[in-house]
């Protein structure tokens, strides 16, 4: 086991897209999610001292948390979980929220990876996706963190916002590249069910740019970031050589994880795992001395040569053939030859000896593609 992911769930404030599990946090019991949460990880982590590559908290908004209980989750994590200095260990952090003090809480505690949820510069935009923040917070937050010694910092843009124009989009993104930083992830808006702006489409009161411009402002991403010297290495995330988030690829390498806190996935010994969401639910089973499992799946032989397809197209150098032989001794080009074929005369796919990836059109269209390797093998 190479990494970990923790989810604090709390929010001062819920945006109109999302989805993640979550809530208000106002009035929520904090400091028993906690605990709950040290005894989990205490719980699941048991006997394996190996030390983690990488430790990734999200939410919900890790940084909602107040300086006390910033400062018992860190300890908490330090307490149950093995890491050094070479591990990458990330926090997500809301633009605004960051104090000084907070900072120095992170800092101390070993956290070496901030990741900002930004979305977009624009005042107007912000205003209209229920985003609390401003861009005058993003800057000040960015300089704070800079002073305070980090210097691997990320941060999130969403385009195809509703009323975003492309002019817009570019705008934001070279606003982002005058913070000069080593890491940038662009997502399109994807409307979720049970959200405002869901709501709000069902109503017909929601105005987005449309597939055309969602898929002009995605070149246009491309573009900027490799103009300006980011390597794209994956679908939607950018770096500095050198800089590429070591816990995202976790998930794309199709290696295992742990997951803690309510809600959150696990990926254990060939389970895929979730969490119950609700903190009630989270939180009951913990404190009788059991897991908070809500369901389990062993994953098959032939769902784990999928997962390495799909997930690992995600990646712009693709799946290497070579390292499926040596996970699955199986050949992917045998396995998969009719998806292969199949997209490579359509232009979104192109192989070589050791490699299957897609193209740049097919970045584009990534999603059909990666749903074609979905319930294949077993036939």
């Amino acid at each position: 086991m190479k990494s970990a992911y923790i989810h604090i769930p709390f929010c001062h404030h819920i945006c109109h897209y999302c989805d993640f599990n979550k809530v208000f946090m106002k009035g929520q019991p904090v400091d028993d999610y906690l605990d709950a949460l040290a005894k989990e990880m205490k719980l699941t982590v048991q006997d394996d001292r190996e030390i983690l590559d990488t430790i990734f908290v999200g939410g919900g908004t890790p940084t909602a948390l107040d300086e006390r209980q910033l400062g018992k989750l860190v300890q908490s994590i330090q307490d149950q979980l093995n890491f050094n200095s070479e591990s990458e260990y990330t926090f997500e952090a809301n633009p605004g929220d960051l104090s000084k003090e907070k900072l120095a809480i992170l800092k101390d505690a070993g956290v070496n990876r901030l990741s900002f949820g930004v979305q977009t510069f624009n005042d107007e935009l912000l205003k209209k996706i229920g985003r609390s923040h401003r861009a005058k917070d993003v800057f000040e937050s960015i300089e704070n963190a800079k002073a305070a010694g980090f210097e691997n910092i990320s941060i999130d843009l969403i385009y195809s916002l509703p009323g975003q124009t492309k002019q817009d989009f570019i705008e934001s993104i070279q606003t982002a590249f005058s913070q000069g930083l080593v890491h940038y992830s662009g997502y399109s808006l994807i409307i979720e069910p049970k959200t405002v702006f869901y709501n709000l489409m069902q109503k017909g009161k929601l105005l987005l740019p449309g597939e055309d411009a969602e898929a002009e402002m995605y070149e246009t991403l491309m573009e900027h970031m490799e103009k300006n010297g980011l390597h794209q290495y994956e679908i939607s995330n950018f770096a500095v050589p050198g800089y590429e988030s070591r816990h995202n690829l976790t998930y794309w390498n199709n290696e295992e994880y742990y997951g803690f806190g309510a809600g959150a996935h696990s990926y254990v010994k060939g389970m895929r795992q979730s969490n119950y969401g609700p903190l009630k639910k989270y939180m009951e089973p913990i404190s009788s001395g059991e897991l908070p499992i809500m369901d389990a799946h062993k994953v098959t032989l032939e769902e784990k040569m999928e997962e390495e397809m799909f997930l690992g197209l995600r990646k712009t150098k693709g799946v290497s053939v070579r390292r499926f032989e040596e996970k699955f001794g199986r050949n992917p080009m045998q396995i998969f030859s009719s998806q292969l074929d199949d997209w490579t005369k359509k232009g979104l796919l192109k192989t070589d000896n050791d490699t299957i990836c897609l193209t740049r059109q097919g970045r584009l269209l990534g999603n059909e593609v990666f749903q074609s390797f979905i319930g294949v093998s077993n036939h």
